[in-house]
């Protein structure tokens, strides 16, 4: 059988999760979906579109979708999912897990590559965030919670953004793509979302694509003070929470990303004995990283990535004749020292200067 494509949908207390999802379940487009929820508290789907006993674990939707509340583990719930796929009891097509408000999406994501028996019948498509327009600059601000769902995205849906004016909502997204570049960004209304927006993004799929927008960086004048990493996340006098920030003021998050690319060719022991460091060291810290690489001794470009601590490599594509051979990586990660780790890059070359 083939492997179960897995979503996670993340978001902030409110983002309208719930919303995204009653849509998707209840839509008819012919695709089944086991929708796992790992969400306590008021805003539960059963709530919003189920009426069931409380003690059913399992419930089948008439449209062919089935829900399951956890009551246990996550991966006890998959594997329970998946058994009963494999002997015909249910029928899905894929798996969308919804986390609580206040989850860090690094642990569920995590389950899908650590444990053997989760990943011979999952493959982790991508993880989802949605931020709410109207309250996400003070949620950012205040919350690590969020701004680790952001730094975890594969792609971002920006919801309420009729409750703002245009510029709040720039202002937002600009934002937003400092603290992770790869993640496409979409306003959504009321979780009005085309399902190929949501479904097979392949975000975990190691390829030879790596969508940084190379201008991200280049930007309106009063966003300079973006450019310059400081070690604390306000000035001195400046009063937390969000409200005292004027409108140019920047915000310095500690979820940030940063690039790097060369154009010599990379030394692979010297590459892969400096990403083991890091990952070691400051694994629990990196949310998301990823690059394709330029590497001596391969007419193939390298793709890696990882989460956290987990990474892992794969050669791509051969590189096309008249390609350029530049190596590109992103990582997105909390208080990353990035002048440590360009350097330690920088001596990844096969002859640094």
């Amino acid at each position: 059988m083939s492997l179960i494509p897995a979503t996670i949908l993340t978001g902030f207390l409110g983002s309208g999760k719930t919303t995204l999802l009653k849509r998707v379940l209840t839509e008819a487009h012919g695709q089944r979906i086991a929708v796992i929820e790992n969400e306590f508290g008021e805003e539960n789907i059963d709530n919003e579109i189920l009426v069931s006993d409380a003690n059913e674990q399992i419930i089948q939707m008439n449209n062919g979708c089935i829900c399951c509340s956890i009551r246990e583990d996550l991966r006890a719930t998959l594997q329970d999912l998946a058994e009963k796929r494999r002997k015909g009891e249910l029928k899905f097509d894929r798996v969308v897990i919804e986390t609580t408000g206040l989850a860090d999406p690094g642990p569920v994501a995590q389950t899908f590559f650590m444990d053997d028996e989760i990943a011979e019948s999952y493959l982790l498509d991508s993880i989802l965030t949605l931020v709410d327009a109207k309250h996400a600059m003070q949620q950012l601000d205040d919350r690590q919670e969020a701004r680790r769902q952001v730094g975890f995205a594969d792609q971002i849906f920006i919801s309420k953004t009729d409750l703002v004016d245009p510029r709040a909502v720039d202002e937002l997204m600009h934002r937003l793509k400092h603290m992770n570049p790869r993640a496409p960004q979409k306003a959504v209304h009321f979780g009005d979302v085309a399902l190929t927006e949501v479904f097979d993004l392949r975000g975990f799929n190691l390829n030879a694509k790596l969508d940084i927008d190379p201008d991200f960086l280049k930007d309106e004048p009063h966003h300079q003070e973006h450019h310059h990493d400081h070690d604390h996340e306000h000035g001195e006098n400046c009063d937390h929470p969000s409200h005292q920030h004027g409108h140019h003021h920047a915000h310095e998050d500690d979820v940030k990303s940063f690039v790097f690319r060369t154009k010599r060719a990379l030394d692979p022991a010297k590459l892969e004995d400096f990403l083991g460091a890091i990952v070691n060291i400051y694994g629990p810290r990196l949310l998301r990283y990823k690059g394709v690489l330029h590497m001596i001794g391969t007419d193939r470009k390298v793709i890696f990535q990882g989460v956290h601590q987990l990474m892992g490599s794969d050669l791509g594509p051969a590189w096309a004749e008249n390609e350029e051979r530049t190596s590109k990586m992103v990582f997105i990660g909390i208080d990353l020292p990035t002048d440590i780790l360009m350097q330690g890059l920088e001596q990844c070359v096969s002859n640094p200067t």
